[in-house]
């Protein structure tokens, strides 16, 4: 599992970052959340193909989060592709996804399927599921958080040859959740996965805030979290700017994934008033919450997986 932060301004990109996006490299596919105006060009700068994007979950409908959706469409159609891309967002998602892509004039190729989320749900995919959270924005928006699915358990070499299984294909077969049959002192009898496997182990979590004031819902949706990317908009010399927009600063980021139990923060949609030096933001977060890091455009980071 790797983040890829393709964009990390807000409002309006600047020299230094381009405005919100980033992606979520799985086994199977990659997904966006958020698509802010250059997020194709930035998929090219990146280790990541475009055409491998499957799903794209959008926070809310201010332009620096989801302006970029027409022309990776356009550029996945000029590619040829053909397998669906779906699109989730908040309230009016239909109606807006819908009439941004008829705007231009090109042959959409493959269809681009659109899902109204509201907060508290599940979704559940091949190897993952994304739940939902009311955002606090004053518009429509969602906050998302992306859980793989458990990894199986550690498989116990030493209990299966005591079972009388030989090592090779047998080993295989029940790492992959057979059983299989064993000769053991004449007789056979069978050894089922759980017989040599130890428990599921819990995957990876990621938590993405979009755009919201500091909500103490978010310390919760977040719990545990291996990531969590949290708006830091401004810095708390401007809180009362913040919570008049929408938008939470460096400290109140930092608070919550603190109240979270997260394992690490990327402080991410900073305002332009910092692009030439946003380490007040950084030194801010880290007073609090030391394990913080700021996004960066093309900034990759590898999500470990858990010791336990």
């Amino acid at each position: 599992m790797k983040i890829v932060f393709l964009g990390t301004g807000a409002g309006f990109p600047s020299k230094e970052r381009g405005v919100t996006s980033i992606a979520v490299r799985l086994d199977r596919e990659i997904v966006l959340f958020d698509c802010g105006e250059g997020t194709q060009r930035q998929l090219m700068a990146s280790s990541l193909s475009y055409m491998k994007v499957g799903r794209i979950f959008i926070s809310h409908f201010h332009g620096d989060h989801f302006l970029g959706l027409a022309g990776l469409v356009q550029s996945m159609c000029l590619n040829g592709r053909q397998t669906p891309l779906e699109v989730y967002g908040p309230d009016h998602t239909i109606r807006i996804v819908g009439t941004f892509l008829t705007l231009g004039h090109f042959n959409q190729t493959m269809p681009v399927i659109c899902h109204e989320l509201a907060g508290g749900e599940l979704l559940s995919f091949p190897g993952y599921s994304v739940r939902t959270l009311e955002a606090d924005h004053g518009i429509p928006a969602l906050a998302f958080a992306l859980e793989e699915s458990p990894w199986r358990g550690r498989f116990d070499p030493a209990a299966a040859r005591e079972l009388g299984v030989s090592e090779g294909p047998d080993f295989r077969r029940l790492q992959n959740g057979e059983a299989i049959e064993v000769a053991r002192k004449g007789k056979h009898h069978q050894v089922r996965p759980e017989m040599v496997m130890g428990p599921p182990r819990r995957g990876r979590k990621i938590t993405y805030s979009g755009d919201t004031r500091p909500m103490e819902a978010m310390a919760e949706f977040a719990r545990d979290s291996d990531v969590l990317i949290h708006e830091a908009t401004f810095h708390s010399a401007l809180e009362d700017q913040g919570m008049e927009f929408g938008h939470s600063t460096s400290r109140q980021a930092a608070e919550l994934a603190s109240r979270a139990g997260a394992a690490r923060l990327f402080l991410t949609h900073l305002s332009n008033r910092y692009a030439k030096d946003p380490s007040p933001l950084l030194l801010e977060a880290r007073d609090i919450f030391p394990a913080t890091e700021l996004a960066l455009d093309l900034l990759e980071y590898v999500v470990p997986r858990p010791k336990e």
